[in-house]
């Protein structure tokens, strides 16, 4: 399995009327933590859609256990336990700062050909950067 781990700050337009971070916000926050991590493999979604391959969500759920709040720092934990082929799937973790887990998700995401929008294998070079990865925490 690989972890990567991205802190943010709950902004006050991020809740709502309880004071708790708005539900629908929580997909964003599983964002910045899968585009993150991607960045940590050397991989950006800008390098793959230079390469025209996109990467649209195709799988989603997600469980509330407790609220953020306004100005809390939350910890995304993003993980990957397997090596992708055409679909990527990313399993999260949402902490706060007293390691409440709060929020847990999967997303399943499927490489596609930007010209015809049809699936494709997963860039070589996540790939190649993931399995060092998992081969260093393996060792």
């Amino acid at each position: 399995m690989y972890l990567h781990e991205t802190k943010i700050r709950i902004r006050y337009g991020e809740t709502d009327q309880m004071g708790y971070v708005y539900y629908g916000n929580y997909a964003q926050f599983f964002e910045i933590g899968r585009v993150e991590m991607l960045r940590s493999l050397g991989v950006s979604y800008a390098s793959m859609e230079k390469q025209g391959i996109m990467l649209p969500v195709v799988d989603f759920s997600v469980k509330y256990i407790k609220p953020a709040y306004y100005d809390d720092l939350i910890t995304i934990r993003t993980m990957i336990e397997e090596i992708p082929s055409v679909k990527i799937k990313f399993n999260y973790e949402i902490y706060n700062e007293s390691n409440h887990l709060l929020t847990s998700a999967k997303t399943t995401l499927v490489f596609v050909k930007k010209e015809n929008m049809r699936p494709t294998n997963s860039p070589q070079e996540l790939v190649t950067a993931l399995t060092s990865k998992l081969l260093k925490n393996n060792s």
